[in-house]
């Protein structure tokens, strides 16, 4: 199935129960096609699990869901090994993160410990458990959900767990008119009930290899680096200011969510619109500094106001 079909098959799957966020989809997907895992932080009622589960129903893959608490174990999340006595041997009982789509969700109310043992699985694709690695089905894809609002009870994901987020995205309120539609689609029914699936596994998997494929140009790339190279450099205006810059793998998530997003709309190849779109989501929680999201957020759009961009035909190769 070609990568265009696969996405507006998605995207309209999701624009049938979420309303108003085609933004916020086509982020999630351009994640996904990039094979990242992405954190959607808002208030509670915002719709996050409900977009979670569309988009994992819509995929036809395996779907697994952790509600993340301050009691929950490492071993809840990746397995354990026991002692079988009918085999006279430990066996080994695999935990949720053995799915493709892991809703890992309210990710801040478990300890560190318990959000330490998704690292290895989202950066590497493998879980250790006793000495012993077992790889992960492809796809895998971690979506994790967040209240920032709320702080008694939470431990805030440390920078080295943020980092393994692609991208971080905000599902944002809604219109009067688009509440209003709200209401009209959900007063007698349950939209999310009634969503198959419009792909495979296999299409997920060839959709990220073309994503791989998707081309960026060397003036582009040289931009790319430029921005990351700021955020290292640069002291905001502001109050606060960025007291470590974004590290390596997130210039290769910053490529990776452009090559993604010029996917996602229908091109083979990046142009500066893609680059900019995802410039925030990607960036911009992985600024360290004591200040707020919004004032990084800032920050990272005075780089793309200031940095100087080339002029090129971004399609030749």
């Amino acid at each position: 199935m070609e990568s265009k079909h696969i996405l507006s098959e998605i995207e309209e799957n999701v624009a049938r129960v979420i309303i108003g966020k085609r933004e916020v989809t086509r982020l999630l997907l351009a994640s996904i096609a990039a094979g990242g895992h992405v954190l959607l932080e808002d208030v509670p009622g915002t719709g996050k699990t409900v977009l979670a589960k569309t988009i994992a129903k819509s995929m036809g893959c395996k779907f697994d869901r952790v509600q993340f608490t301050p009691d929950l174990l490492p071993s809840d999340v990746t397995g354990l090994s026991f002692y079988n006595q009918e085999k006279n041997a430990f066996t080994f009982k695999e935990g949720p993160v053995f799915t493709n789509i892991l809703l890992a969700d309210e990710i801040n109310r478990a300890t560190p410990r318990t959000q330490s043992s998704l690292l290895e699985c989202m950066a590497e694709g493998q879980v250790t458990v006793d000495g012993t690695t077992r790889c992960l089905d492809a796809p895998f894809f971690v979506l994790a959900t967040q209240n920032p609002v709320e702080t008694i009870g939470c431990f805030p994901l440390p920078e080295a767990q943020l980092d393994r987020f692609i991208m971080k995205i905000s599902m944002g309120s809604l219109t009067h008119q688009q509440e209003r539609e709200m209401l009209d689609r959900y007063i007698r029914e349950e939209p999310l009930a009634h969503i198959e699936a419009v792909c495979t596994a296999e299409d997920i998997r060839r959709l990220q290899y073309a994503c791989r494929e998707v081309f960026l140009h060397d003036d582009l790339k040289n931009y790319i680096v430029s921005l990351v190279q700021e955020t290292r450099r640069h002291k905001s205006g502001i109050q606060g200011s960025a007291a470590a810059g974004v590290s390596p793998r997130g210039t290769l998530a910053f490529a990776r969510a452009a090559q993604g997003l010029a996917l996602v709309n229908g091109r083979d190849y990046v142009v500066p619109e893609d680059i900019k779109s995802v410039a925030i989501p990607v960036l911009s929680h992985r600024l360290i500094g004591e200040f707020e999201q919004a004032q990084k957020n800032t920050l990272i759009q005075k780089l793309l106001d200031s940095v100087a961009l080339p002029t090129e035909d971004w399609s030749k190769r």
